[in-house]
Parts: C-alpha cells; sequence; structure tokens
C-alpha cells in the first residue's frame, strides 16, 4: 500500500535518510507519523527474552509501516529498523488524519491492505507454530510469492536465510537444513546462492 508522495507532499511530509542499522522507530514509543519507504528496505522486529531476533515483516519501496499503531494512537509493539540506505516520507499524525478526511477512499486503501496483511498472519501462524521447518518456510514463501505468478522456481526469494529464520522463528542452521531438503525435494531451487520457489 502506498500513498501518492503528492499526496504526502501536500501534507507537509517530510523526507528523511537512514542508513542500514538505523532505528527509524523504537518498541513502546508512541507513534507520531505515517512512514512510506521511498527506496531501500526495513524490518520490523522484536527480541525475546534471550535477546534471539524475531521480525515480523521486511518492507521495501512504496509500502508503508506503522500505519495501524498510528491509527490507534497505541504504542509500537515492534522496532522498525533500516535494513538498506532508505529514503522515507513521513508525515506528522496530525496532517495525516487531515489528509485521511479529504481522500476517504485512501483510509479504504489502508483498511483494505491492513485486512491483507491481518489475513496473510492468521494463515502463516498456525504453520508458526508447527514443529516441520519445511511447512514454516514453505508457508511463507507462498504469501510472498505473487499469486498471478504461480509457475514453479520463477519467484526469487527476497531475503536472506537469516532473514527467513528470524521470520519463522526457526534457528539458522534449521532453516538452512530446511532449505537443503526442500531443494532435494524439488520444492525450492538454489542458483547462484538465491532461492527461488
Amino acid at each position: 500500500m502506498s500513498i501518492q508522495e503528492s499526496l504526502l507532499y501536500s501534507a507537509e511530509a517530510i523526507e528523511e535518510h537512514y542508513d542500514a542499522g538505523d532505528y527509524i522507530f523504537r518498541e513502546d514509543a508512541t507513534p507520531q507519523y505515517y512512514y512510506q519507504i521511498v527506496s531501500g528496505e526495513v524490518k520490523l522486529n522484536s527480541y525475546k527474552e534471550d535477546g534471539k531476533e524475531f521480525i515480523q515483516n521486511i518492507f521495501s519501496a512504496n509500502a508503508c509501516f506503522g500505519e495501524s499503531m498510528l491509527i490507534l494512537g497505541k504504542p509500537y509493539p515492534v522496532n522498525a529498523i533500516a535494513l538498506t540506505k532508505c529514503i522515507i516520507l513521513k508525515v506528522a499524525r496530525e496532517h495525516f488524519l487531515q489528509l485521511l478526511q479529504l481522500h476517504p477512499d485512501l483510509f479504504l486503501d489502508i483498511s483494505k491492505s491492513l485486512a491483507d496483511n491481518a489475513h496473510d498472519k492468521f494463515v502463516l501462524m498456525p504453520k508458526i507454530a508447527s514443529k516441520n521447518a519445511e511447512e514454516r518456510l514453505a508457508e511463507l514463501m507462498n504469501i510472498m510469492k505473487d499469486s498471478k505468478n504461480q509457475e514453479k522456481f520463477s519467484f526469487e526469494i527476497p531475503h536472506t536465510r537469516q532473514q527467513l529464520a528470524s521470520l519463522t522463528g526457526l534457528s539458522l542452521e534449521t532453516t538452512i537444513r530446511a532449505i537443503k531438503k526442500m531443494e532435494r525435494g524439488e520444492i525450492l531451487m538454489i542458483k547462484n546462492g538465491k532461492i527461488f520457489y
């Protein structure tokens, strides 16, 4: 989901630049801005008590993030961290809510996007609870793969093995073993170190 940049600028958007590893917002902070990525990648993560990272999602250009907490006015349950150099447009909450009042179709688009994300999480949750690593990874890859692009091995997984591990709650070693097993079972293909599903 993205909003036209011209509309964001009309709502007094500010362009900010981040380096890889920079925090855009931190867990428990009060939402103040709508964020939309112009370029780069951002991850939403949290850390378990043992310090292990759990990646909630990874976003790239034209995606927005954190909007549900902004609308609710509740503290962030996650961190937003730049994975790469990023350019991000941010709009103050007050101006963002005024923009939604002026353009109610945007609110509907955001609602549909949030509902779609919730649907994907509902589909993924039972698989993540499963002890079967291959099943967890396959479900995540199914969600990432464009529904129009069903040809076998036609989709390049845009994440590292470590990111796949963090997205599914698996260890890196288990993820690597599962990916190799999935390759032997012709569920995915590895070409030049890249995973194709």
